[in-house]
């Protein structure tokens, strides 16, 4: 179930709240600028499918969103618990970053941990299939796959390539872990 956890930057050891409705969700995280919603899966595609398989799955939903957002570029997450590279992703993912376009993740199969920093509050998302999130560019940001990856995402931006801008800041690790989320939701 996808749901939202709000910490103050003081306080990562509790959460101010935490949401599993999505209506909830959606309007919580629009009160942020960004957009929570839900597409309904295309097609079955399993974490390790390569990234051809997973766009032309996903393709009409990928030309929709190009089309509603502006964006020209697709990018493909697309792990399980085997894949050999996994802790070296999951560790470049996770640290803080600044977009410089905006970005849109759309969660084909499995579940993965966003969390966005607006001001002095971090909001963590635990995304599952359909869950679709926008973050505006320029939004903090970082990404958790867990230790045990079991994600396919698309993640659409407006140019190629997509470049990340580190932070510099250690705060994601300060905050709750996607294993963490999953032991206490």
């Amino acid at each position: 179930m996808s749901s939202l956890s709000v910490y103050h930057v003081s306080s990562p050891e509790l959460p101010n709240k935490v949401l599993t409705h999505f209506e909830d969700i959606a309007s919580t995280l629009a009160e942020q600028g960004v957009r929570f919603d839900r597409w309904p899966a295309t097609a079955k595609i399993r974490p390790g499918a390569s990234h051809e398989d997973v766009i032309n799955a996903y393709q009409a939903p990928i030309d929709s969103l190009m089309t509603e957002h502006g964006l020209r570029a697709v990018d493909v997450i697309s792990l399980d618990r085997d894949h050999p590279q996994k802790d070296s992703i999951r560790t470049s993912l996770f640290d803080e970053q600044r977009q410089d376009q905006d970005e849109v993740l759309l969660f084909a199969s499995g579940s993965a941990l966003i969390s966005v920093r607006i001001d002095d509050y971090v909001y963590a998302v635990l995304c599952e299939k359909n869950d679709l999130i926008a973050l505006p560019a320029g939004t903090r940001q970082w990404l958790d796959i867990g230790e045990q990856p079991f994600v396919v995402a698309l993640r659409l931006s407006v140019g190629q390539p997509r470049q990340a801008n580190f932070t510099g800041d250690d705060i994601a690790g300060r905050f709750p872990r996607m294993d963490d989320l999953a032991i206490s939701h």
